[in-house]
């Protein structure tokens, strides 16, 4: 492993991928890119609503919306990695989250991803492709996932990753 990608969003098992990730790295040597992903219909969300407010201060766009991703997922990492002697750098990007992940991993000359999951039933499975699935079955390398429950919900998480402390 020379350079993995390691893809985060707010929650708790972000932490955990990018712990995992950062250990692997830094006893190889390798460089870690830490990629979040603004899906379009989240970005589109938060624009209409501060729309909404009718401010004409208030201005969301592109760049801001880049901006405030790239802070959150550089606290992630900074919280996670900070204590392990490994290389890292944070980008962000909106748009669907497939092809975010695996133009990134192209653009930086990714050979690893590390991406977080959930368990789901056979039934879920069949029914719809999820983008942990669909970048696995796309990415030309080793991916690890860290799976959560199928059912878990962020404060499921959280009170799961506390009680576990």
């Amino acid at each position: 492993m020379q350079r993995a990608l390691v893809v985060v969003s707010p929650n708790e098992r972000s932490n955990r991928i990018l712990r995992e990730a950062g250990e692997l790295a830094a006893g190889s040597g390798a460089e870690l890119v830490v990629l979040t992903v603004l899906p379009d219909e989240e970005f589109e969300r938060t624009r209409s609503a501060l729309a909404d407010v009718g401010s004409s201060d208030v201005v969301y766009g592109i760049d801001q919306a880049t901006e405030s991703a790239t802070r959150k997922a550089k606290r992630l990492a900074r919280e996670a990695l900070d204590d392990l002697d490994v290389d890292y750098r944070v980008v962000a990007d909106i748009g669907p989250e497939v092809d975010s992940v695996l133009e990134t991993a192209e653009a930086e000359s990714c050979d690893h991803l590390f991406v977080s999951g959930r368990r789901r039933s056979p039934t879920g499975k069949l029914l719809s492709r999820d983008v942990t699935q669909t970048v696995m079955l796309n990415f030309d390398g080793p991916v690890t996932v860290l799976l959560g429950e199928e059912s878990e919900t962020e404060d499921d998480s959280n009170r799961k990753s506390r009680a576990l402390a």
